[in-house]
């Protein structure tokens, strides 16, 4: 693994990282906040995914986690989206190929060699950072903005037990049926779609749900609303009596400036369920 830069943030360290992938065959670049207490023991763990066209970088620049995780004592890390790479293929669309990785397993040419994001994330990623960082595997909790949202809800649905608690930023909350979904679900998985039911968070709502405490923020006035459907999962939610919170909160929109307006919030709640 490389260090590509550590820097002193809130009392800890902001670092940026790459190791070669096994899961998407090529090197891969995180971010890890670590706060101050790493230094004398391992801590809990926040995984944080993005969202379309973003990098390791996007989140840890702009969503402001690090002072809240700093606050309570957590650690942070910030994956990146996609493979990437000359030899990986792409599209020229933004919301296909490079940086749009929706967190699934490719089983499609030309994506299947390298577009393997739920191994990487739900497995391979893991081993390397409770190998090499003071972080607590048993203390973990997971959220995401948009398609990152969409990955950390259906992956604290099918990991069961692996998260205490699991939030989202406005998540693509119903891709089977969204123009923000079944096109790349058909790209990567093909054309049947019950491959695709175990990457749709309404889906899974519906047969099972998650196995603690949710907490979903929603921009009222986000321009992608139609494209992210959160009216079927919070109507799910209902309906299967998921412990949790819906939020649709009045003004905001879908840039980070929502996300970093909640994510002290968001810190919070993972920090109250790590702690239990």
């Amino acid at each position: 693994m490389e260090t590509i830069s550590e820097n002193r943030c809130f009392g800890g360290v902001q670092g940026v990282y790459r190791h070669p992938s096994r899961a998407t065959g090529c090197d891969m670049t995180f971010g890890l906040f670590l706060p101050a207490e790493a230094a004398l023991h391992p801590v809990p763990l926040l995984w944080y995914l993005s969202g379309l066209t973003c990098t390791h970088e996007n989140a840890m620049t702009k969503a402001g986690l690090q002072a809240h995780a700093a606050a309570h004592g957590l650690a942070v890390v910030f994956p990146d989206t996609s493979p990437r790479g000359p030899d990986v293929a792409d599209d020229d669309a933004y919301d296909l190929g490079q940086g749009a990785g929706f967190y699934v397993n490719a089983t499609q040419a030309p994506w299947a060699p390298h577009f393997r994001m739920w191994d990487y994330i739900a497995d391979e990623l893991p081993r390397v950072l409770f190998a090499n960082f003071a972080l607590e595997e048993d203390r973990q909790a997971i959220t995401g903005h948009s398609m990152g949202g969409h990955g950390a809800l259906t992956m604290a649905m099918r990991l069961k037990g692996r998260f205490a608690s699991a939030s989202a930023f406005a998540p693509i909350a119903n891709p089977t049926a969204s123009d923000w979904g079944r096109k790349q679900l058909t790209a990567y998985l093909g054309a049947d779609e019950a491959a695709w039911a175990a990457h749709d968070s309404t889906l899974l709502m519906q047969n099972g749900g998650f196995d603690g405490e949710l907490l979903i923020d929603q921009g009222a006035s986000d321009q992608f609303l139609h494209l992210l459907r959160p009216e079927v999962l919070a109507n799910a939610m209902a309906a299967t009596r998921q412990p949790g919170s819906f939020r649709m909160q009045k003004g905001y929109d879908h840039s980070y400036f929502f996300v970093s307006t909640f994510a002290g919030a968001h810190v919070a709640f993972h920090a109250e369920a790590l702690a239990r």
